[in-house]
């Protein structure tokens, strides 16, 4: 399993590039592949759509017994993805392949950085997606991160069919949090149609935010320096900075 990362090439890493090299047949999400076209020409190409993740899964497994093969995710495999997803197939499985997870550098460190240094301390991923996980415990997570004073990196936060999950998410949230509270979005990190918005909580606009889009929401110590979001570590209160 191969993370190619958040999507500009220059974001992969050497190991997933020679993961891909080396590999024989290439399985992945029609848009994923599309970033890497040069990694992938004159391979065995298995390109599915969204929603087909197990049967992209099983079909790696099953090719996996005669071939190499690379089955591709964006970001890090390992994380909302599909990692382990194919672990429990494999279990199931009378002689299961080798698996080998590939990082790759996930949406929440390339929208950090490109946002500044708001996850400096300690923070919390959440994905809205109720797709697999029932509402009320993404609502829960939701309430325990907010008031442990988390930054919170929201991911999969809006969907053409999903826009009602992202301002509950955000009413929870400022339950906990000053009206001026930072908030990043970052739609399409590292990618040609990027976009980068530093907002705040009580500015913060559910439309700006689509299916490409990783929202960060700063913590109670989160300040705006010289345009870039930054939580700091607390140096400065043991140095005297």
């Amino acid at each position: 399993m191969v993370g190619t990362g958040p999507g500009d090439k220059k974001q992969l890493t050497f190991a997933a590039a020679t993961a891909i090299d080396r590999a024989g047949v290439i399985i992945g999400y029609r848009t994923y592949l599309d970033l890497i076209p040069d990694l992938i020409s004159g391979k065995e190409v298995i390109a599915s759509t969204m929603m087909k993740e197990v049967d992209r899964c099983r079909e790696a497994l099953e090719l996996a017994g005669e071939k190499r093969v690379a089955l591709v995710c964006g970001g890090d495999p390992g994380i909302y993805a599909m990692a382990g997803l194919v672990y429990e197939l494999a279990a199931g499985m009378n002689a299961p392949p080798d698996i080998e997870i590939v990082p790759g550098i996930a949406a929440v460190n390339s929208c950090a950085a490109r946002l500044g240094a708001p996850l400096m301390h300690d923070f919390a991923a959440i994905s809205l997606s109720d797709l697999l996980t029932p509402w009320e415990l993404i609502e829960k997570r939701l309430n325990a991160t907010a008031g442990a004073d988390f930054v919170i990196a929201i991911y999969n936060p809006r969907s053409k069919k999903r826009d009602w999950q992202l301002p509950g998410a955000i009413k929870i949230i400022a339950g906990y949090r000053r009206p001026e509270t930072p908030v990043g979005i970052v739609t399409a990190a590292t990618r040609e149609n990027e976009k980068v918005i530093l907002t705040t909580l009580a500015g913060f606009d559910c439309e700006q935010v689509g299916m490409q889009s990783t929202v960060i929401v700063g913590n109670s110590t989160t300040r705006v320096i010289d345009g870039r979001m930054v939580t700091p570590r607390g140096y400065g209160n043991k140095y005297g900075i």
